[in-house]
């Protein structure tokens, strides 16, 4: 590992957390794709499939934020564990209501109780905020780290959960997605010594964090780039059905994120200067311009490279938006904002999945891969609109960093105007 990943896990505690998160974010990458592997194998109908992803991820849209404001004010062990519990007995009734073949209501019902899952990585990036407060270049190398984490979830994920509901039975991936999330949680939360301080009361009042001007346009683009990732996922199994490999539809989905991968980890090592906000947008046209050679695809191999191109703009343009939700967001309101843009990127993921869903049932696959297209335009206009807003946010005095609960390794004693994080 290159030094400075190696710096940033010589805090105590670093090495635990992120490893337990590791385990809390594979359900991100497996959930979704399992759903619609699971019942397109049960029913045959894709619409259905990609209705019940885009279910699952509204009200994770809707529930995610709400359960990452209560971790601000009450802290991550109160609140991720009860929470958990919902989720996975949620899960477990989709997955029986499915196998009994019990009526579409049902599947909806425990789908949208599933929405009660929650955002482990924004709990992760927040205790690295708290552990590197006042201190740039690491929490720059740290973010970038977790991005890799996050595609190396997405690697494995897809291929976990499309390979093992195909091969072994139809409910095994959200099956397996929901014991990594129990794991996941349940460790993550034993480990208090890390575990932000949560602000019962801070002086910004009760309001959400979704009142920043700046974050309203990081999650207004997060929802056609989202759009996306969800029509991406859905075409490309149906794809590699019509192909007649199936199965290889998770090799397809793990070349995708290995690209954001590999531009991740070099991005890490980089320390940049300059304007986030501009990063961000070139960064979001890149990704815009990324879905065109999808439009041409015409068999499997064509598409892999495809994607794998288009995947090394994704996790720079997420390390840099987590710089500007640090720019825009109260310190007290930390998880809720960095939740926000994952809620963004959910709503997103249910628009596309469903879209690319229907599409896919009326016209076939290689047209579906038009929703991802749409949605590229669409998330380059909205940056473009908003790219104004996005301008440095005037230093907010008196508002403080998470601070870890077993004490920060970085706090160097700087004012409160240092401890503006401009990580990228």
């Amino acid at each position: 590992m290159p030094s400075p990943y190696r710096a940033i896990f010589a805090a105590p505690g670093a090495k635990g957390f992120s490893t337990a998160g590791f385990f809390g974010r594979m359900p991100l990458s497996m959930m979704g794709i399992g759903i619609v592997t699971m019942v397109s194998q049960l029913t045959g109908r894709y619409g259905l499939a990609g209705a019940l992803s885009a279910t699952l991820a509204l009200s994770a849209a809707v529930l995610g934020p709400q359960i990452s404001r209560l971790v601000d004010r009450h802290g991550q062990r109160r609140v991720l564990r009860p929470a958990t519990l919902v989720a996975l007995t949620a899960v477990a009734g989709l997955l029986i209501s499915a196998q009994q073949g019990w009526p579409d209501w049902t599947l909806f019902l425990f789908s949208a109780c599933g929405g009660c899952v929650p955002s482990v990585g924004s709990m992760v990036r927040a205790r690295w905020a708290a552990i590197y407060r006042g201190s740039q270049r690491e929490l720059h190398t740290a973010y970038s780290f977790e991005s890799v984490v996050d595609e190396v979830c997405f690697i494995f994920g897809p291929i976990l959960s499309i390979g093992l509901s195909t091969a072994w039975f139809p409910e095994a991936g959200p099956l397996l997605a929901g014991c990594f999330l129990a794991v996941g949680v349940f460790w993550l939360t034993s480990l208090r010594a890390t575990e932000p301080e949560p602000h019962p009361r801070d002086h910004h009042g009760d309001g959400s964090a979704l009142r920043s001007r700046g974050l309203q346009v990081l999650v207004a683009t997060f929802v056609a780039t989202g759009a996306i990732f969800g029509a991406v996922d859905v075409v490309t199994v149906a794809f590699a059905e019509e192909e007649g490999h199936k199965a290889a539809a998770s090799v397809v989905l793990a070349v995708y994120a290995l690209g954001s991968c590999l531009a991740g980890a070099v991005f890490g090592l980089l320390h940049l200067k300059g304007d986030p906000a501009r990063r961000w947008l070139l960064g979001v046209c890149a990704m815009a311009v990324s879905m065109i050679p999808l439009q041409l695809v015409g068999n499997l191999p064509f598409l892999a490279v495809a994607l794998f191109v288009a995947g090394l703009s994704i996790a720079p343009t997420m390390v840099t938006t987590m710089a500007l939700v640090e720019q825009h967001v109260p310190r007290a309101k930390l998880t809720e904002g960095m939740t926000w843009t994952s809620t963004g990127l959910a709503v997103g993921v249910a628009l596309g999945s469903s879209a690319a869903g229907w599409v896919v049932d009326a016209a076939g696959a290689g047209a579906g891969y038009t929703v991802a297209g749409v949605s590229g335009v669409l998330a380059a206009a909205v940056a473009f609109l908003g790219y104004r807003r996005l301008r440095p946010a005037p230093q907010r005095v008196g508002a403080p960093m998470p601070q870890a609960r077993g004490g920060s390794v970085a706090d160097d004693g700087a004012d409160d105007g240092n401890e503006q994080q401009r990580v990228a």
